[in-house]
């Protein structure tokens, strides 16, 4: 089992730059698969990215591709979501998640989830 913590929301302006980071508790973090998923109020929780055991594979939801980098430090136990160029339609509960097997863009092939951090943009 794996707990998760995230961190690093906040208030920004469209065009800024955040660092979202997720720490996990125990000693098989490496053999997770992590991903990052949001929802906005009134809407679905959504996938944002997703990250391999090692790191050496990684996939984005379309509206996030070529702004939006996931890394993880194994090392540390920690997952991270840099977002560069933040528009007000990223406005959200960003929430990380942990499975097992390959990685996945689907909510519910996500077994443990933190409690999410808010990030908001303004125009």
């Amino acid at each position: 089992q794996v707990q998760l913590v995230e961190s690093g929301g906040g208030l920004v302006q469209a065009g800024d730059s955040l660092r979202l980071s997720c720490a996990a508790s125990g000693r098989t973090f490496s053999s997770y698969v992590m991903g990052w998923f949001r929802q906005a109020p009134g809407k679905e929780r959504e996938f944002v990215a997703t990250i391999s055991w090692g790191g050496g594979y990684s996939n984005y939801a379309d509206s996030v591709k070529g702004r939006f980098t996931i890394s993880r430090d194994n090392a540390k136990n920690t997952v991270y979501l840099q977002m560069n160029s933040l528009k007000p339609e990223d406005t959200a509960l960003y929430y990380c998640a942990a499975r097992k097997s390959s990685i996945s863009s689907r909510v519910r092939e996500y077994d443990y989830w933190g409690q999410g951090t808010q990030v908001t943009v303004s125009s």
